[in-house]
């Protein structure tokens, strides 16, 4: 029978099957960080488990960091302290620890990539829910909470449920200044928040093999966001291309083996999936959140809409907007450039493109923040820090920083954000902030210009 990606990651991890329609699945790796693993850690010595595979698992910092001020000793004490449990856990079991002072340390779902510990076929956890990251390669990766975590820890399995499978075919060929943001943003909008629960996503199509890793693991990281843990891109010459020489990854006769299983992993020709939907990417505009859910987006060519719902009347008023108004043209304090969404090389890279020499506008606070060390020293060695720091960004060092307010980079109430983040939340950067979800290339638009800006007539 034909089989579909997910079918074929799904079947090749059963380690038993329940009559209820469960199954306990093998976990092939996990990453870890300080904020959701001290509980499962704890979990593994109160119940008297030992670790099942040490080799299996990768831990960072990153949610709590401060990305100033690495030189000395974390000023906030719960951050230090997350940060020193999460060392004090991996040197007790044996669990490999990326530091901070150590310049491959950044953003868990950068980090794995870079190193290779993200791989094709395998299924990979994190006590995060934007490890749908990682499915870009054709893992599959999914976030899981904190007693999974410990149960992964003892086991290397899990109790899980099959998902029903949808296929998002992007044709077309995107016009200029679009981004897989843009894409996904689109594709969130149409769809809600809710639309691709229960299913496992498969991005398909001409406009995704055009895409580089970077744009794919973007596309892949904002699945949840519709409401999907899981949303699989199939591995090819370009997820090859970006893994060979990675540290982890397979080496010599190994690679050849890998690459050989790998090339038998994408869907069927004939393979059938519970939904289809195709989307023709030459016509996505530039897009924009304008509510507190990520699916509350539009073409910055578009007007705040008209409530539909108490929730979209809560929305508007929290963002401090007019029904009506249009988005184009709404003043900004903030930018935002940065993320597991859209802090690697290329974004930045995007950024920097469109800056050139141009300067941040009057009253405008802005920060770019690489999703990782390697990443910043690629664009200090490409230059790039220097177009941002001339322009009047700050440059800092790696972490989720302005993503989520839960280290030192946090937005004052009221302040209005362009950012390329993945969530929108009330208070997702602070106690009363508004945030806007846009591309890199788009956020650095406002930045020039000091509102929201429709980058292609920058271009």
């Amino acid at each position: 029978m034909a089989r579909t990606l997910y079918d074929k990651l799904w079947d090749a991890h059963v380690v038993s099957q329940f009559d209820d329609g469960g199954a306990l699945i093998y976990i092939d790796r996990q990453l870890l960080h300080e904020v959701s693993s001290p509980q499962a850690f704890a979990a593994l010595r109160e119940n008297g488990h030992a670790l099942r595979r040490v080799d299996a698992h990768l831990a960072v910092a990153d949610h709590a960091v401060p990305t100033l001020g690495r030189a000395t000793d974390i000023a906030d004490p719960q951050a230090r302290a997350q940060v020193a449990l999460l060392a004090a856990n991996c040197a007790e079991f044996g669990i490999r620890n990326i530091t901070l002072d150590d310049q491959r340390q950044g953003i868990v779902h950068v980090i794995g990539p870079e190193q290779g510990f993200t791989l094709p076929g395998i299924t990979l956890v994190c006590g995060d829910s934007h490890t749908a990251t990682h499915g870009a390669f054709g893992a599959l990766a999914f976030g899981i909470g904190t007693s999974e975590i410990a149960c992964v820890l003892a086991t290397q399995t899990l109790r899980q449920t099959r998902a029903k499978t949808l296929r998002i075919t992007l044709d077309g060929t995107p016009g200029a200044g679009i981004t897989s943001k843009d894409m996904i943003l689109s594709i969130i909008g149409s769809i809600g928040a809710a639309g691709a629960a229960g299913y496992a996503i498969e991005f398909a199509g001409p406009a995704v093999r055009a895409m580089s890793m970077e744009a794919r693991m973007t596309l892949s990281n904002m699945t949840i966001e519709a409401g999907a843990r899981i949303g699989l891109i199939a591995p090819d010459d370009t997820t090859f291309a970006y893994l060979k020489g990675r540290p982890l990854a397979p080496a010599g006769a190994a690679w050849d083996a890998a690459k050989t299983w790998w090339r038998r992993l994408p869907s069927d020709e004939d393979a059938v999936f519970d939904r289809e939907i195709t989307v023709d990417t030459a016509e996505i505009a530039p897009q924009v959140s304008w509510g507190t859910s990520p699916d509350q987006v539009m073409p910055v060519t578009g007007t705040i809409p008209q409530p539909a719902s108490e929730s979209e009347a809560k929305a508007i008023a929290y963002m401090g907007l007019e029904p009506g108004s249009a988005l184009a043209g709404l003043p900004i304090d903030h930018v935002f450039i940065g993320s597991c969404t859209n802090g690697r090389i290329e974004d930045l890279r995007a950024a920097a493109g469109l800056i050139g020499g141009g300067s941040v506008a009057a009253g405008v606070r802005a920060l770019v923040v690489p999703g990782s060390g390697l990443v910043k020293r690629q664009a200090e060695a490409e230059g790039l820090h220097k177009i941002f720091l001339r322009a009047g960004f700050e440059w800092r060092d790696a972490g989720c920083s302005l993503c989520v307010a839960m280290n030192d980079d946090r937005l004052p109430a009221g302040a209005r954000c362009a950012s390329t983040s993945n969530r929108n939340f009330e208070g997702r950067q602070g106690i009363g902030a508004r945030t806007h979800l846009m591309s890199p290339v788009m956020a650095a638009a406002a930045a020039l210009t000091g509102r929201i800006t429709d980058v292609r007539g920058l271009l």
